[in-house]
């Protein structure tokens, strides 16, 4: 790549260096030096078609230029995710279609500035597994935060349309969530802090990316009482107030992994006789292995069919549970070996115990599924997902 992609790069908005706000806010100026496109993707294991996507969208991104109200059209709701609403828009002057996350916030300028700078980073985030940024503007207390826009949605919604994803699926998915972790953490010391379904976005081009990560420190903090959600997804010692770790993100990705198979919260984790029921198999063809911290009576319980999970838990319970008792598990004659293994590792209660992305791209369930290039069939899924969701319902957009 020449010049022009470096500038490209580093501006987020072709020859601007800085993305504008109104009412005395502001935009993110990212005019920092950064590496050249050419050189980043450089470090990066791409398929030919992945970096042909990379430079699309790189182009695309410089004909965006300054973005500000006055130059986005709204088309509809996408939804709403830790404090924000998310719709979708079209930039009137080059009619690209974007995502615009808004969040409110009543914070001094001062704060909003921070936040604008803090966000600059995400300009230099140039993977095929980190969902793309156009750029942020402030206007009053609203934070404007425009992103690429994913038309398959985000993966919990996916799961409204579809129901629980195949492990095959899951596979894909798998690979390219730690694909992405691993980018954010290798090339920018970035931990993501809200792994979960709705922050996995896919398209029908078949790519799978990550959103919504913890770039901007003073931003959590400015939405930490809006965060109820995310906090179903965190690992048990972040629960305990322990630091934060790669390790933490594992385990939502671990917890993640087993809703998006189950089609469920996977806590308190489906006895027996809910796995038999939603497999359509024999109670004796469920195989759970029991965890640390099983008391006896509910490995009787188990080993009887009973179903002894609680319906409904208000959110200290909740939370109590993730700390306090065993983990998820998946029966091992519905899954694969090597995929329970691999989900088995994720969600170690104990951070030691569990493993890092590192030791995650070295199993055999990350190495199957990472030697499948050709993503047309999961492309074709996603599609076929997008069709059903147009027919038959009016209240999601498409």
């Amino acid at each position: 790549m020449g010049a022009e992609n470096e500038e490209i790069v580093t501006s987020g908005g072709g020859q601007q260096a800085a993305t504008t706000a109104k009412a005395g806010g502001g935009g993110v100026n990212n005019s920092n030096k950064t590496p050249s496109l050419d050189s980043q993707l450089r470090q990066l294991s791409l398929s030919g078609a992945q970096l042909q996507r990379m430079n699309e969208w790189i182009t695309q991104k410089k004909q965006i230029g300054t973005l500000s109200d006055d130059v986005l059209e709204r088309i509809c709701d996408l939804g709403h995710g830790n404090g924000g609403v998310v719709h979708k828009m079209r930039h009137s002057k080059s009619g690209v279609v974007l995502a615009r996350k808004l969040v409110h916030l009543e914070v001094k300028p001062s704060v909003r500035n921070q936040i604008l700078k803090e966000l600059e980073v995400l300009h230099k985030c140039n993977s095929p597994y980190i969902v793309g940024f156009y750029g942020a503007f402030t206007t009053n207390n609203d934070i404007s935060i425009c992103m690429e826009f994913m038309d398959g949605l985000s993966l919990d919604i996916v799961m409204q349309t579809a129901g629980r994803i195949t492990e095959k699926w899951v596979g894909r998915i798998a690979v390219a969530v730690i694909d992405g972790l691993t980018y954010l953490k290798e090339q920018f010391n970035i931990l993501h802090r809200d792994v979960k379904p709705s922050n996995m976005l896919v398209n029908s081009r078949g790519e799978i990316k990550l959103c919504d990560f913890g770039v901007s420190c003073m931003l959590i903090d400015s939405m930490a009482n809006s965060f109820v959600g995310t906090r179903s997804y965190m690992a048990p010692e972040r629960l305990t107030g322990a630091r934060y770790s790669i390790h933490s993100d594992v385990w939502s990705f671990g917890l993640s992994l087993v809703e998006l198979v189950i089609g469920r919260y996977p806590i308190p984790t489906p006895s027996r006789r809910e796995y038999a029921k939603l497999f359509g198999i024999r109670l004796e063809e469920v195989q759970l292995e029991l965890q640390n911290g099983t008391t006896k009576e509910e490995a009787a319980a188990s080993a009887a069919g009973e179903d002894t999970s609680p319906k409904t838990m208000a959110i200290f319970e909740l939370l109590d549970y993730i700390v306090n008792r065993p983990p998820p598990v998946l029966p091992r004659r519905v899954f694969s070996d090597t995929f329970v293994d691999f989900v088995n590792k994720c969600l170690k209660k104990s951070v030691n115990e569990r493993s890092n992305l590192a030791a995650l791209a070295g199993e055999p369930f990350y190495k199957e599924h990472a030697a499948i290039e050709d993503g047309a069939d999961f492309a074709k899924w996603v599609q076929s997902v997008i069709d059903i969701r147009s027919l038959n319902s009016s209240s999601l957009p498409t």
